[in-house]
């Protein structure tokens, strides 16, 4: 009795280790947003002509070798055709455990032109979230 009673526990034990496992899971990255700072605290999605443009997510269960792309695009701009390609910023996961990654868009010496942008975020290659903010 004392043996089935030891054998139960132990693959109670092997559940819950390997649901521990896999709870660590696939590597994600979510939460994506624009804001004014590198933390991604100060949200916004209208900024002025001269304002830095954050891209901030939060990355869960990232290692070395992730890779995180932001790519900047005209939405409606006057003077612009909408998709038109203004920039690209990537990083490169080069630890493990990193939480947050973000990005900024500086303006242009002359201010970022009033309209709408969009930002496209790819996490290892696949589209993960787009993103959309005007300039005013």
């Amino acid at each position: 009795m004392k043996a089935k009673k030891l054998s139960i526990l132990l693959a109670a034990i092997m559940l819950v280790a390997v649901q521990l496992a896999c709870a660590a899971g696939e590597p994600t990255f979510s939460n994506v947003r624009t804001a004014t700072d590198q933390d991604g605290t100060q949200l916004s999605t209208t900024f002025g002509s001269f304002d830095t443009v954050y891209v901030v997510g939060d990355l869960s269960n990232g290692v070395v070798g992730n890779n995180v792309t932001a790519r900047l695009f005209v939405d409606q701009v006057d003077g612009f055709d909408p998709n038109f390609f203004v920039g690209e910023a990537a990083v490169d996961v080069d630890q493990d455990n990193i939480n947050s990654v973000y990005f900024y868009f500086e303006p242009p010496t002359d201010g970022w032109p009033v309209g709408t942008y969009k930002v496209e975020v790819y996490f290892n290659g696949t589209l993960n979230t787009t993103l959309s903010y005007s300039v005013q």
